[in-house]
């Protein structure tokens, strides 16, 4: 017998991909044509005919970044950095508020109120202003300081939730074959975690590639400082904060596309 049609629902219907894709593409055009009226509305000046040559050029030894992909470089190496130094802090105040001793949990737990209830802006003015004349932190590096430090009390919370995901029994069976608490996150906990982690991590990387920018205002050579640069000398606002939100949006959706395919090989085996 064959199985009844099932009812086309609201659901249904917004969730198809012809349908889902219509919508973004009607949201992207009523943005886009806000803008150039808005625009119009100004009397502004498009100059779209200059943007690629901030993107790249060919001269005669060949291909020669510009300006805007120097600048996505930078985002993408202090992004980097930041990220592995907030997954280092990260897991060592997960692992020490998971300890179960007094000092290890009331240390994590300070840690992670003072950080999570300082805005992210004032942070980076006491990492360059106070802290960089005391200990010689340049631009650079009082930037990956603040994204890590940052991102690591966000981070630490994804590590334990990841953590207290896994059963109780393999904590059980590590210490039955005769493991270490250290042995058993390295080989039995840590890896069956890493699956309920992912989407979250993946997430959290997002979001400090677009905090990111806020390191702008100390003026290290990242892709929002290269736009303002660029525009400081043409401007041309329109023209350049568009393609530097299509830069951040490509970057995040390849990010987030990579991801995806790599949760697929920590899925169980059903």
């Amino acid at each position: 017998m064959k199985s009844a049609a099932r009812p086309l629902t609201l659901n249904r219907v917004l969730n198809a991909t012809p349908v889902a894709v219509g919508i973004y593409l009607l949201v992207v055009g009523i943005i886009c044509w806000l803008s150039y009226s808005g625009a119009q509305q100004m009397g502004y000046n498009w100059q779209w005919y200059q943007v690629p040559r901030y993107i790249y050029t060919f001269t005669d030894d060949g291909f020669q970044a510009g300006e805007i992909l120097t600048g996505l470089w930078a985002t993408i190496v202090l992004s980097v950095a930041s990220f592995a130094l907030a997954i280092m802090l990260g897991l060592a105040v997960a692992l020490l508020r998971l300890s179960g001793l007094v000092v290890g949990t009331g240390v994590a737990i300070g840690y992670l109120e003072f950080i999570r209830n300082i805005p992210l802006l004032v942070l980076l003015y006491l990492f360059y202003y106070v802290l960089g004349p005391v200990f010689g932190l340049d631009r650079w590096l009082a930037a990956v300081l603040t994204l890590g430090v940052f991102h690591s009390a966000l981070i630490s919370e994804i590590f334990r939730a990841g953590i207290n995901s896994v059963a109780t029994g393999q904590w059980e069976a590590a210490a039955s074959i005769g493991m270490s608490r250290a042995q058993a996150y390295r080989y039995i906990i840590l890896p069956q975690s890493v699956r309920f982690m992912l989407p979250p991590l993946t997430g959290e990387l997002v979001h400090l590639i677009k905090s990111s920018a806020i390191v702008s205002v100390i003026a290290v050579a990242e892709l929002t400082t290269v736009g303002r640069n660029i525009i400081s000398e043409t401007y041309m606002s329109f023209e350049i904060w568009f393609t530097v939100a299509a830069v951040y949006l490509v970057l995040t959706l390849i990010l987030s596309f990579g991801v995806s395919l790599l949760e697929r090989r920590f899925q169980p085996l059903r």
